[in-house]
């Protein structure tokens, strides 16, 4: 018999929030900038790094495979091996995250021959990797699939003319790595041009690598025979942290003030919210400590909500952030009206959002993809059961800071993968939450 602890939190809600919270480090980013990092021979410091779940899960597989990790605080500093041991690689803790797959993009030039398992994370139906392989192969690559790995091989890389099947952020990301180590120049079409993508084409620059388009949705990637160069790079903040508390602010009608919003990778949002009838102010805009992210601190404002005429839906950016579509559904439970989700990437998510009926939501899922809810809803409080999806998951606790009563969320894994002392923050603001930890016997 054997113990483990398990987290909940208890919210007791429908309290106003108020003060100042400041955004964090994006999680998305930093992974995509670990993956680069083991590109480069030389060591990689990267500041402001959130201690989350999904990181210690990345850092297990990094120490398995024989690179070296060192926190200074929120500093995190990688130093590669002069031989990767990918025969030692830690299977249960890749097996957690989807980061692993942006390895191959710098594990084909450290060896010809390699094999890791299939990316984990969030459990949201099918996730294709084709538009992976297919770049990849482009640049000579040969990616094999079986039923819990990918064997990769290859007897040689070459710069190549590309056109991505999906512009996805994380294919996109690979690529970039791929390229940045193949000599001549490397195009990338339909890429994305989210802020993940440019956390990476900015770390790959600091290491000596030109990239023309960067924002744009074609890169051309001038690579290098080798990268051996020491950095330290300034992570970019999350735009989906920075929704979170908007979401918050705007459900439970409190004014708080957001610092540091990447205002860039927030404009769609923030429009559709407009025309939902939330009232804001930008506070001051300056620039992020990389020197290239567009920073803002924004004021939320008490507002009475309406349903938006037209479907809420997310598109590549510039577009609504695909991560940033679920805090809608909160949303729209306080909007008059009923509003229309469409959530096309991925098959189970909406079925998530039905959750919010548990605590008083009107919802009817028109099929896998569409949701419709019915607003303004009074929101009750209940005992949940976390969703195993991060952003499905977090939306409970933004209904229960609306909903009068004592909530519990119970199993918050999934949430503690993206959001660093979530209970800390939240508790800033003047929500009362806190963090239970139950020992089981399994």
């Amino acid at each position: 018999m054997q113990t483990e602890n398990r987290v909940h939190y208890t919210i007791r809600g429908n309290k106003h929030l108020s003060g100042t919270i400041t955004v964090g480090t994006s999680k998305n980013g930093a992974m995509g900038v670990i993956a680069a990092a083991l590109a480069n021979d030389a060591p990689t410091t990267l500041r402001h790094v959130s201690k989350i779940e999904e990181m210690f899960r990345i850092i297990e597989v990094l120490k398995s495979i024989g690179v070296e990790t060192v926190w200074e605080g929120n500093d995190l500093t990688i130093i590669p091996p002069e031989e990767y041991a990918l025969h030692t690689l830690d299977r249960t803790a890749a097996e957690r995250t989807r980061t692993i797959i942006m390895f191959i993009g710098a594990l084909i030039h450290h060896t010809s021959s390699f094999e890791i398992p299939q990316a984990g994370g969030c459990r949201l139906g099918s996730r294709t990797v084709h538009p992976h392989m297919l770049a990849l192969e482009e640049l000579g690559v040969s990616i094999r699939t079986t039923d819990n790995s990918w064997h990769v091989s290859h007897s040689g890389v070459h710069a190549a003319d590309i056109v991505l099947a999906e512009s996805s952020d994380t294919a996109t990301i690979n690529t970039l790595i791929a390229a940045a180590r193949t000599p001549g120049s490397t195009v990338i079409r339909y890429a994305s041009p989210n802020y993940q993508v440019q956390d990476v084409c900015f770390y790959l620059q600091a290491c000596g690598v030109r990239i023309d388009g960067i924002g744009t949705t074609t890169l051309t990637v001038h690579g290098k025979r080798r990268i051996n160069t020491p950095v330290t790079y300034e992570l970019s903040e999350d735009p989906i942290i920075a929704m979170f508390y908007l979401a918050c602010a705007i459900v439970t009608h409190s004014s708080i003030t957001i610092k540091r919003a990447p205002i860039r990778f927030l404009e769609r949002e923030l429009c559709v919210l407009r025309t939902m009838g939330f009232h804001y102010t930008i506070k001051r805009r300056y620039k992020a400590r990389n020197k290239q992210t567009e920073l803002v601190d924004i004021e939320t404002h008490p507002s009475t909500l309406r349903a938006p005429a037209d479907k809420i839906h997310a598109t590549p950016y510039p577009g609504l952030n695909g991560d940033n579509l679920p805090f809608f559904a909160p949303i729209a439970t306080q909007a008059t009206g009923t509003t229309l989700i469409h959530d096309w990437m991925y098959e189970k998510r909406a079925i998530y959002l039905t959750e919010l009926d548990k605590l008083g939501a009107s919802t009817v899922l028109a099929d896998p993809h569409r949701i419709f809810i019915e607003g303004p809803t009074p929101l009750r409080a209940a005992e949940l059961m976390a969703p195993p999806a991060l952003r499905p998951a977090v939306i409970l606790i933004v209904a229960m800071l609306a909903a009068p009563g004592t909530s519990t969320l119970r199993n918050v894994y999934p949430i503690q993968r993206g959001y660093e002392d979530i209970v800390g923050a939240l508790s800033s603001l003047g929500a009362d939450i806190e963090e239970v930890v139950e020992t089981c016997q399994t």
